[in-house]
């Protein structure tokens, strides 16, 4: 990152802020590899707290530069305008993610909104905060369809989708992650939007140990698959997501339908496409959900991909 690079993120930077969106957004996405220079970061909106990603170690020198760039962000009117309180400057690319306060306090325990719906963040100690931006149409979609559904929501995480689903009148919804802290985030998210507790399970189980449990709980009409693309010890997407895509027509009822997920840049949308013609050839391609425009890229097979298959 260089003077004139840098010089670009205060002017992308002051224009986002003026005005701040009036929930979480993406401000940068150097990501989508189409901000030259800025590849190696992304800038986020956490009404209030404005959180910096760098993916990618630095030289020394161009670290203190980066730092004393986002540091005069804080003299700034439109940064005092804005509301803003914390610039935090996370450092993804160490195994602890640590994070550093460049303007204000340390943040730990946050809420955000997203189309009127709360979440809770934990922006002290992990790498990922809760909540993954890049999906807020897919959470859109589910909640558009929800109404009176009974539905799978896999490799849960926090419950986004669920939250979604029961804001949009779901009947009922399974939430499996074998990662129990995020699901009792999940179950927080749900209180802090008012949502009867009665209507969702939380399941901490690894899902290929489960598939009874999993089974018993149905059918659904609509299951969602959004997996990491790694998780040690327990599933590797090019090797383990067809083990799911052939269990997916015993768990659905007539006529039921999969949201199913990639986030890998190194992978398709072809990847899922063909993997659910050959193992499970019932469910047909029906199309692919947009991503928010805020998470351009150069390639859109790089980015996310939200795919939704319907029985044929």
């Amino acid at each position: 990152m260089n003077t004139a690079t840098l010089a670009r993120l205060t002017d992308l930077l002051l224009v986002a802020l003026d005005p701040p969106p009036a929930e979480a957004r993406r401000l940068v996405h150097g990501r989508g590899r189409l901000l030259p220079g800025l590849e190696q970061l992304t800038v986020d909106w956490l009404e209030g707290v404005v959180r910096v990603g760098l993916f990618r170690e630095v030289p020394a020198v161009e670290l203190e530069a980066l730092r004393t760039t986002l540091t005069a962000l804080g003299e700034t009117p439109i940064w005092r305008a804005s509301g803003a309180r914390s610039l935090l400057l996370q450092h993804r690319y160490r195994l602890d993610a640590a994070s550093e306060a460049l303007i204000g306090a340390p943040v730990g325990e946050h809420v955000i909104h997203e189309d009127g719906l709360t979440f809770g963040l934990d922006l002290s100690r992990h790498q990922n905060m809760g909540l993954f931006l890049d999906m807020r149409l897919g959470r859109r979609w589910v909640r558009e369809q929800a109404a009176g559904l009974r539905i799978l929501n896999l490799f849960a995480y926090t419950c986004g989708f669920s939250v979604a689903a029961l804001a949009g009148g779901a009947a009922q919804v399974v939430n499996l992650d074998m990662a129990r802290g995020p699901l009792t985030r999940g179950r927080e998210n749900h209180r802090l939007n008012g949502h009867d507790l009665g209507k969702v399970s939380f399941l901490g189980h690894e899902l290929f140990k489960s598939w009874g449990k999993v089974r018993k709980l149905g059918p659904y009409d609509l299951v969602i698959v959004d997996p990491p693309s790694f998780q040690q010890g327990s599933f590797a997407l090019t090797k383990d997501y067809a083990r799911i895509l052939r269990r997916l027509p015993e768990l659905l009822t007539p006529g039921g339908r999969v949201l199913a997920c990639v986030n890998d840049p190194g992978v398709g949308a072809d990847f899922l496409i063909a993997g659910m013609a050959q193992e499970a050839p019932g469910l047909a391609f029906v199309e692919r959900l947009a991503n928010p425009p805020e998470f351009a890229d150069e390639d859109p097979e790089g980015g996310l991909k939200v795919l939704v298959f319907g029985q044929s």
